[in-house]
């Protein structure tokens, strides 16, 4: 099992559409995927088919329970003749006030979740996908201290080059308080990227910015939004247009991620 973190403290940047892509791209490939919603507006719940979860991430943070996300686990509802159907740790309203209440919690606060991770959970799943919430609060630290590596989603703005800093800055601070020395930065994808000369230029500006660290873009794409919608997985809407094209751009970004212990991904000191 390998755990990876989608992350930025920005919002609006689309990191559960990538979360979203790279689960059907696996499902796909036939790998077991589960997905940690751990932002309070549940899109990545409800774009994976469940819209009446049970109290899933929630209950795992409210204590230390080592080992007790499995009992949080429960299949999605995406069509099962894709490949194996993800599982999921749903998110709840109850996080918006689950963060203020980790923090009178002086010695626990940022790794229930990954006392959590223990204990088994990940026996059956090859690749386990938080989707962080538009913070750098602690249950986006709760993930980070939890992760084995960070995939970084932006967009190509203005402002895109400084977020991607301070969340790189974030990630090391952690990679020091943790005796194995994780999480590692895998890289930083570019969401919903236009064919316009603004949309290049800013996705120029983060390669020079970060040289050798941006992965494969995911384009703007009609089908995409369509998936999320409906709650289906991008792989599953045929040919619909540029389903087939955004499908393959998941499947790219997949191949970039460590799918197995001997991790990939960069030291972040060394991009930072």
């Amino acid at each position: 099992m390998v755990a990876v973190a989608v992350v930025n403290q920005k919002g609006g940047v689309g990191k559960t559409t990538v979360v979203l892509g790279l689960a059907s791209a696996a499902s796909a490939r036939g790998l077991a995927v589960l997905v940690v919603d751990l932002d309070p507006q549940g899109n990545a719940t409800t774009g994976l088919g469940v819209f009446e979860p049970g109290p899933g991430v929630d209950r795992v943070l409210a204590e230390e329970r080592p080992g007790g996300l499995a009992s949080e686990v429960e299949p999605s509802g995406w069509p099962s003749d894709l490949g194996p159907v993800p599982d999921l740790v749903a998110s709840s309203p109850d996080l918006a006030v689950r963060e203020p209440q980790l923090a009178t919690d002086p010695l626990g606060a940022q790794d229930r979740l990954a006392l959590a991770l223990r204990g088994g959970v990940g026996t059956g799943h090859d690749l386990v996908l938080v989707d962080c919430p538009p913070s750098l609060g602690l249950l986006t630290v709760n993930a980070l201290f939890a992760v084995d590596a960070v995939l970084l989603v932006t967009e190509p703005g203005a402002w895109a080059v400084d977020g991607v800093a301070r969340m790189v800055q974030t990630i090391d601070r952690i990679r020091l308080r943790r005796p194995d020395g994780r999480p590692n930065l895998v890289g930083i994808s570019v969401n919903r990227l236009g064919r316009t000369r603004d949309g290049r230029y800013w996705h120029e500006q983060l390669g020079e910015a970060y040289p050798g660290r941006c992965l494969p873009p995911v384009h703007l794409r009609a089908a995409v939004t369509e998936a999320a919608a409906r709650s289906l997985p991008i792989h599953a809407l045929g040919r619909r247009p540029g389903a087939a094209e955004a499908a393959a751009e998941f499947d790219a970004l997949l191949d970039r991620l460590p799918l197995s212990d001997g991790l990939a991904g960069t030291p972040v000191e060394a991009v930072a």
